[in-house]
Parts: structure tokens; C-alpha cells; sequence
């Protein structure tokens, strides 16, 4: 998907990044997917999201924006809930410092036992899609696919914000987008 250098408002902007995440996930969906292991058969369902070890998801504004619009109809209380676990997530594993945060790890503040993924069907990051339980490595996505995805992403962020910006850890990206 081409953008070119134009400015784009905000909302349009949400609504090409939600094609690109769409489109996306079809191709993950349709020709890798099959052969992994689907989340509903997983023995310790949001395992991975939960894992502070291995969660390194990296995202830009726009996406942020996107994840922000998602957890708008969740009822006062409950989004207050995941903001406080936001907050804990940056203060616990050390995300809002200076330095080197490319490398540090955590447990994912959008998904829920109960409820799976927050923002799922609506703002799932790009590397989310992109993951599944897969027995054998050359089932994987390429990573190119992925890439490419994430350079359309960033493409969209520049005609928005009008510069290139650094990809924040996620809880980070969500919690600088936060309207008070």
C-alpha cells in the first residue's frame, strides 16, 4: 500500500492503518496459520502474552492511537483497570527509563484471562498477528512479511505526525497517547 508524502489526518490515517492490519492478517491467517497451533487448543491459553520474558512489542503512535480508540467501550472501571495495569507494566519492568529499552521484556496489559486480547479483533499489533504456536520453523511467517507490514505502518505515522518516531514498548506507546 502506497501513501506517498501527503499529510493525512488522524482518522483517516486509523482507517488505512486498519487495512494494512487486515490485509495482514489474512495473508498470516491464510497461508501460515493452518499449520500452527490454534490459540483455542493452546493448554495455557495467553501464555505467551503473559510472559514477561518474551513480550517485546514495539509500536509506533498511530498504533497506539489505535489500541487507545479500542479500549474507549470498555465501561469506566474496567478501562481504568487496564490504564493502572498499563502504568504497572512501565513501572515494573523498567520501560520509561532512558537508555537502551529495545531488549527489555514484559507481560502484555491488554490481555485478560477471561477475556483474551483487549484489542484483538480491533488494534492488535502487527507483531501479535504475526506470532502463533508453530511446531516446525519453516511453517513461520518470513519475516519480510512482517517488515513490509510494519514499513506501510510507519509510512502512515510520518503522513500523520510528519516525522519518523521511535517504536516505544507498547505499554509506553498506549500510555503517551492517553487523552486525560
Amino acid at each position: 500500500m502506497q501513501f506517498g508524502k501527503r499529510r493525512l489526518s488522524e482518522n483517516r490515517a486509523l482507517k488505512l492503518l486498519e487495512e494494512v492490519r487486515e490485509e495482514f492478517r489474512a495473508t498470516i491467517r491464510d497461508r501460515y496459520e493452518i499449520r500452527a497451533k490454534s490459540c483455542v487448543e493452546c493448554d495455557s491459553p495467553g501464555a505467551c502474552c503473559r510472559d514477561a520474558h518474551f513480550v517485546n512489542i514495539r509500536i509506533l503512535r498511530l498504533e497506539a492511537v489505535a489500541i487507545r480508540n479500542a479500549l474507549e467501550p470498555l465501561d469506566e472501571d474496567h478501562r481504568a483497570m487496564v490504564y493502572q495495569r498499563i502504568g504497572e507494566a512501565i513501572e515494573r519492568f523498567g520501560l520509561d527509563c532512558d537508555g537502551d529499552e529495545t531488549t527489555k521484556t514484559f507481560a502484555c496489559p491488554l490481555y485478560e484471562r477471561d477475556a483474551g486480547c483487549l484489542v484483538h479483533n480491533t488494534a492488535k499489533p502487527l507483531p501479535c498477528i504475526h506470532h502463533a504456536c508453530y511446531e516446525n520453523k519453516e511453517d513461520l511467517p518470513p519475516d519480510e512479511l512482517l517488515e513490509k507490514a510494519e514499513l506501510a505502518v510507519e509510512r502512515l505515522n510520518q503522513c500523520v505526525y510528519g516525522r519518523q518516531q521511535t517504536l516505544l514498548p507498547l505499554p509506553v506507546a498506549i500510555r503517551n497517547t492517553r487523552v486525560s
